[in-house]
């Protein structure tokens, strides 16, 4: 059974377009709210929080209100990153855990995603449960039962805390210069206290949220403003974290980018785990020098989400996206940008050696990404030209490269992306691709 609303992490869209309109979210807070009395809580406690977006406000009123009606009560935290979220949701013992955030996307988007109480995203199965329940979800339980709602005034505290302690307790980030960028998002309160408390100095960009510029020409996604800040001030890194900060990229002081495959080799270098799991956009090359060191390495679908359940049914700790998702579930149990950080900065300081260095011996592959927005009605699957293109194209390569194809989760496009050690061979292979994608 396909989910009709959920996506690869949890519903999204443009704010005023259903599904993210508030009467969908109060008839979504209704029905996760009826599902977790269904298997038994008696009184669920949902904690509620969001990014900076100024659609949060709506969003949050609206799900306060469907949790309510469905007899559970709600903690409020505001502002705070996503993995925040899943961090007090389990520390506080509570039943579920509800994130507004439409992660790295414009401030005209957003959405919502559910965390268990254990701090985990929820399968596909809890997904469907509550979309199953959305067309009962509707009036209210008896006034004896209504939930109420409460505000958790030092959310932002307990949270740094938790990151600080993720980091080692005999090492500091003195003598480290840090710009560190908050995508205007829901770590701008968050993440420069957690470095500068650490022992470093921080210079903050990306912390002056107003509703509108979240992921605006700063975060992970626009890495320049980044890059710029760290030359002028000869910081040794920079940390970029997208709006909801649980993916991250890093640059050093010459400007040189480090992205989730490159992060994700030198944690499992370092660490020496069983097996690690990327994804199907993991760079070949990052699985060829995984499987060089001795250990096992498997490819789950797109989606952090996916990246945890595959890592949960083999047992294992280390996974991660080319995007910056980082999951190292002996740290947290689910992807957090500032956590990530922190282990990178320990492995610099721990050994004496710049990422650069540790990374001499990884030659990434060239892949070229394409975002091809499709003509309404054009169904790329059954579309004969693209069948035709794709098969040449992989006959082509060989064996020495990829072709993957795969549609966005979170946008109307088709991703094409073609991996080749020559760069102008995947390029001129992707366009070949993109370009078949006509109307018969």
């Amino acid at each position: 059974m396909n989910r009709q609303y959920f996506g690869t992490d949890g519903v999204r869209g443009r704010v005023g377009k259903s599904p993210i309109v508030p009467e969908f979210g109060l008839r979504l807070g209704h029905a996760a709210g009826r599902v977790l009395r269904r298997h038994g809580v008696e009184r669920p406690v949902v904690l509620i929080g969001k990014d900076t977006r100024v659609s949060g406000y709506m969003l949050e009123a609206a799900l306060e209100c469907g949790f309510s009606a469905a007899g559970c009560d709600v903690v409020l935290v505001g502002p705070l990153p996503t993995p925040g979220v899943a961090y007090l949701t389990r520390a506080l013992r509570l039943d579920l855990g509800v994130v507004i955030s439409a992660s790295h996307n414009p401030f005209a988007d957003n959405g919502i995603k559910f965390f268990s109480a254990g701090g985990s995203k929820l399968p596909d199965a809890w997904e469907l449960e509550v979309e199953a329940e959305l067309p009962a979800a509707e009036g209210c339980v008896p006034s004896e039962q209504l939930g109420k709602a409460r505000r958790l005034d030092d959310a932002a505290g307990r949270y740094i805390e938790f990151c600080k302690s993720t980091f080692p307790n005999h090492l500091t980030l003195k003598g480290l210069r840090l710009v560190v960028d908050c995508a205007h998002g829901a770590a701008y309160h968050i993440a420069p206290a957690v470095f500068h408390e650490l022992g470093a100095e921080v210079i903050s960009i990306g912390v002056q949220p107003d509703g509108f510029n979240i992921n605006k020409d700063v975060g992970a996604t626009a890495p320049d403003a980044l890059i710029r800040a760290v030359k002028a001030n000869r910081a040794d890194y920079g940390i970029a974290l997208d709006g909801d900060a649980d993916r991250l990229q890093i640059v050093d002081s010459q400007g040189r980018l480090f992205n989730g495959d490159e992060l994700l080799y030198l944690l499992a270098v370092d660490r020496k785990p069983t097996g690690v799991v990327g994804t199907l956009m993991t760079n070949l090359a990052v699985e060829q020098a995984i499987k060089a060191q001795g250990l096992e390495f498997v490819r789950a679908a797109v989606g952090d989400r996916y990246v945890l359940e595959e890592l949960l049914a083999r047992g294992w700790q280390l996974g991660g996206e080319g995007s910056g998702h980082i999951l190292l579930l002996d740290r947290h149990t689910t992807g957090d940008g500032v956590v990530a950080a922190l282990q990178m900065l320990e492995l610099v300081v721990r050994t004496g050696r710049s990422l650069a260095e540790q990374l001499a011996a990884l030659r990434l592959f060239p892949q070229t990404l394409l975002n091809v927005k499709l003509p309404p009605g054009l169904d790329w699957k059954t579309h004969a030209g693209f069948a035709q293109a794709r098969a040449a194209a992989e006959g082509s390569l060989n064996g020495s490269g990829r072709v993957l194809i795969r549609p966005s989760g979170t946008e109307p496009v088709l991703r094409i992306m073609v991996e080749h050690a020559d760069a102008q061979v995947g390029e001129q292979t992707a366009r070949e691709l993109a370009d078949s994608l006509r109307p018969l």
